[in-house]
């Protein structure tokens, strides 16, 4: 169901565009299942997974999302092009930079640098 990509001996999981992830509790069965599955909790995920109301924060949809993944140790690589949601937003914007100086969970602009960056952690 997974597919996987070994590089540096890290198990990286490839999640596909068409896996809704509309909540936390989704978020995490799709964390937890692809463990199970692969041994891997390097996730790489397309923006596309995620509905616009993750990249609004007042919603609160992204904090619930990233503390879960944090709190089962998961690591992941959203990826793709955010010009559109961080031109109308600076609090998206600033989460984004913050949220770049970790180790946990970043965002970049596509796949092959999210491969790369978990890869070295």
């Amino acid at each position: 169901m997974f597919q996987t990509t070994t590089k540096n001996g890290r198990v990286l999981v490839w999640i596909p565009a068409d896996r809704a992830i509309p909540d936390g509790d989704t978020a995490l069965e799709l964390a937890v299942s692809a463990r199970y599955e692969t041994g891997g909790s390097r996730l790489i995920i397309p923006k596309e997974c995620f509905p616009p109301e993750f990249f609004r924060l007042s919603t609160g949809l992204a904090g619930e999302i990233l503390q879960k993944w944090t709190n089962y140790q998961f690591q992941a690589a959203i990826y793709g092009d955010f010009t559109q949601e961080t031109a109308a937003s600076k609090p998206l914007r600033d989460f984004i930079k913050e949220s770049n100086r970790g180790n946990t969970v970043f965002f970049v602009p596509a796949q092959q640098e999210a491969a790369d960056r978990l890869s070295q952690m």
